[in-house]
């Protein structure tokens, strides 16, 4: 089973994130559970709580359908001690919204070194915040989101994302969501079927699709391997289509949240279609 939805706006509450999903055919939806460009949030109330928890269960949609983000602040393997710190407390507030929400994953990006300390000394830091995440909640999977690798940021390259995985001390807590776009500019063909093939296989030697909890699908503006992260709608980008027919024909997609983040969200109901339509076989 295929869940194919967008990342839906939460304003005026999270308590509308799962209606804005069924408004556009989603079978999935993306959210953020506070403002992403802010460390603190208020709290959420009961009342939201509650109303999300209902229309969640009124349109359908169980924990394994939707895909929480973090805030874009988050720097796990933040350099610095003060960042570090600060980075971590608003990770665990995440990973609590999470579970008073009833979600059980949270995605985000593991975080970047900034050029100021080594790539492996900055992974091992990313996996030790995640494991006093891991230690102060429950239930709630913490979700690597692969990157572009623009800047200094890590999780381009799949073995990045497996030595993280490698130092998390609760595997059955921790999963990789996969952007096609991040993959496809970080430098994993996906052009061709024999292309999505390769870069699926390397994906499953080197990190494994047992750890696969979510996917971002989107096309990209960016050329091949620019290590540029602009998305762009399906289709309309670098990749084509080829690879979301891939994806939508694989049963080693089924079962995970997949949602665009593409630029234009006036046709998301359409390009959701279409990629139901590929899943069946009447596209």
């Amino acid at each position: 089973m295929k869940y194919i939805g967008a990342h839906v706006s939460a304003a005026g509450g999270v308590e509308n994130t799962p209606l804005n999903a069924h408004n556009i055919g989603a079978t999935a939806f993306a959210l953020f559970t506070k403002n992403q460009r802010q460390w603190q949030g208020k709290p959420l109330s009961e009342k939201s709580i509650d109303l999300f928890k209902e229309r969640c269960e009124h349109y359908g949609y169980k924990p394994q359908q939707i895909l929480p983000h973090d805030s874009y602040l988050i720097n796990l393997g933040h350099p610095d001690p003060t960042g570090l710190e600060k980075s971590r407390l608003a990770f665990v507030d995440e990973m609590q919204r999470c579970m008073q929400l009833g979600l059980d994953r949270l995605n985000f990006h593991p975080g970047s070194h900034l050029r100021q300390i080594g790539v492996s000394d900055c992974l091992a830091r990313i996996a030790q915040s995640i494991n006093l995440a891991l230690e102060q909640t429950q239930g709630v999977i913490a979700v690597i989101e692969n990157t572009a690798g623009q800047g200094s940021n890590l999780g381009w390259q799949f073995e990045q994302i497996a030595e993280i995985i490698d130092q998390v001390e609760d595997k059955s807590r921790v999963g990789v969501c996969l952007d096609t776009c991040h993959t496809f500019a970080a430098g994993y063909e996906l052009r061709s079927l024999e292309a999505c093939q390769e870069t699926f296989a390397e994906f499953e030697k080197v990190v494994g699709f047992n750890y696969l909890k979510g996917m971002h699908l989107n096309d990209s503006k960016g050329v091949f391997g620019s290590r540029k992260d602009r998305h762009h709608s399906l289709g309309q980008g670098e990749i084509g289509w080829e690879a979301f027919r891939y994806i939508m024909t694989d049963q080693r997609f089924d079962g995970v949240p997949m949602v665009l983040e593409t630029i234009d969200e006036t046709i998301w109901a359409e390009e959701i279609d279409t990629l139901r339509q590929m899943a069946v076989g009447t596209l």
